[in-house]
């Protein structure tokens, strides 16, 4: 499909401009639901006149508890489209963390969904009206809940407001203005409201397009609606590209392996831990790939074995790597990567996106000198909401960002990672990359993936705990892991103990859940010293 000629300053620009060209293109596939790009934009107009009307200002927060659905776009671009900033609250969320982030970002206007798989709502819409005095409407997103407004009603009443009026709030925009609020994990302590601008967004959503280069893109997104591989990563670059986006309220292999033949689908992405589940099904066999143009992964790295069982599925496999803070993707693999390149590497830096590796004395590094990671550009995390300090910490004097990711260039120009500067632990006076003992376990035939965290030891100060999950089709005992590690790693870097484990546990985005396994490592060293 055809883009804008020019650079969009707001994400929904993409919209009013196929909505113009392609009107009758699908733009959100949900259910049974197909919606064209021409009705999303009237959705979206309906939507932000609603808002309007509610005295939504530029600079508001308006907060979307929902899972994956065509309500949860619509809300973020009409929100944008007006000036506001968007919030995702994640349907997971406990009662204590949703509060902190409500009370952190105080949103004007609550959307929630009554129910999922289970879960019922009513009594979360009921102790954010009683404790969040700061919100001023709570709107049932689906189903009727007691005490709050139906989404029905609530979009009746933007019907006073023109479109002239929208138009005028959309001049009001600049493009370094904040779009989107996304809240990290909190793994180092309470989370921390990143706020990301209009133009990181356009920008980030650009430059995934120009790496990709797919025509059509038809993805799917099951990622949870407050994290950026769901909005910036994937919803924002279909959008941009004019594609279609097949949106799933979760992750189910079974219901993925179907829409990948259904829908054609083009673009087929995920964290490690989906592609691993996808592979390990049965249907996986019997499922028509043709459609399939590139597979593509971020968030952690891939063993060989699964990468060779990709490239059977693909003609192109490509690796990522971004975070919250960077707003997009900024590393990709070539077109033609090999197996090194996937499997040891996060890529290449985009040309648009400045990066150098810093060593501990401040110095660029030399090739093969590990360091950390950092970027620079306006498209960048603007700042952490009520967090002054943090913000300042993120950046160097000099506007580079820090990334807190530990890694060296190539002789080829591509960068691999060592894990992060949190990680990095010292046993024995010596430093240890928890990434390149997992690296070296994951390439043992009988490994699918393996998770090293560190313990407090009272020789060595600390030690490495490794957790395995081992191929169904194989078996393996500790002992041949402690041997297979010896004959690739120096003595200081084989870990301590070795768990075998039916499956990793994951965050909500797919991620292996390290706090919760380093919590685990501490408890059953204790019991072997």
């Amino acid at each position: 499909m055809t883009g804008p000629q020019t650079a969009c300053q707001q994400i929904s620009d993409y919209l009013t401009h196929y909505a113009q060209v392609t009107p009758e293109s699908e733009a959100i596939i949900f259910n049974q639901q197909r919606i064209s790009y021409g009705v999303l934009e009237q959705q979206v107009r309906q939507c932000a006149k609603a808002l309007l009307a509610a005295g939504i200002q530029k600079g508001d927060r308006v907060a979307v508890l929902s899972t994956p659905r065509p309500e949860y776009w619509v809300l973020f671009l009409a929100s944008t489209q007006i000036g506001a900033i968007w919030l995702g609250l994640n349907p997971k969320y406990q009662p204590k963390e949703c509060r902190y982030v409500l009370d952190d970002a105080r949103p004007r206007l609550v959307f929630m969904m009554a129910e999922f798989e289970g879960r019922c709502y009513h009594d979360s819409a009921q102790q954010i009206q009683r404790h969040c005095p700061y919100v001023e409407q709570i709107i049932a997103l689906t189903e009727p809940m007691a005490e709050t407004v139906p989404m029905a009603d609530f979009l009746a009443c933007g019907k006073t407001v023109t479109d002239q009026t929208i138009t005028q709030r959309q001049a009001d925009i600049n493009r370094l203005d904040p779009a989107l609020l996304v809240y990290t994990s909190g793994s180092t302590g309470n989370p921390k409201g990143a706020l990301l601008s209009h133009y990181g967004l356009c920008f980030g959503a650009a430059a995934q397009c120009r790496q990709t280069n797919l025509d059509p893109l038809r993805a799917m997104c099951s990622f949870p609606i407050n994290h950026v591989a769901c909005v910036a990563d994937t919803c924002c670059v279909v959008l941009a590209s004019g594609g279609t986006l097949v949106l799933q309220e979760r992750f189910d292999p079974v219901v993925v392996l179907q829409t990948v033949e259904a829908e054609q689908i083009t673009s087929l992405g995920g964290v490690p831990t989906m592609l691993m589940m996808l592979l390990e099904h049965p249907n996986v066999a019997n499922t028509d790939f043709s459609s399939v143009q590139l597979i593509v992964w971020g968030g952690a790295a891939l063993p060989v074995p699964l990468i060779e069982r990709l490239q059977q599925l693909a003609p192109r496999l490509m690796n990522v790597y971004g975070m919250t803070e960077t707003a997009t993707n900024v590393t990709f693999s070539s077109p033609d990567a090999d197996l090194v390149e996937l499997s040891e590497t996060i890529g290449r830096p985009d040309p648009t996106m400045p990066c150098r590796i810093i060593n501990s004395e401040g110095k660029e590094c030399a090739v093969g000198e590990h360091g950390e990671l950092q970027f620079k550009g306006e498209y960048l995390l603007l700042e952490y909401l009520n967090n002054p300090e943090a913000t300042r910490d993120v950046y160097t004097e000099d506007g580079w960002l820090h990334t807190g990711d530990l890694g060296y260039w190539r002789d080829n120009g591509t960068i691999s990672l060592v894990g992060r500067v949190s990680d990095m632990f010292k046993s024995g006076g010596y430093n240890v990359y928890p990434r390149e003992i997992e690296n070296c376990l994951e390439s043992h035939p009988a490994i699918d993936m393996a998770a090293v965290v560190s313990v407090p030891d009272s020789r060595y100060q600390e030690v490495g705990a490794a957790f395995v999950k081992v191929n169904e089709q194989q078996s393996i005992t500790e002992q041949a892991l402690r041997d297979y590690c010896k004959a690739h790693l120096a003595n200081y870097k084989i870990p301590k103990s070795f768990t075998l484990v039916a499956a990793l546990p994951t965050l909500s985005v797919g991620k292996v859940d390290k706090v919760g396994l380093k919590k685990q490592a501490i408890a059953q060293h204790k019991e072997l010293v």
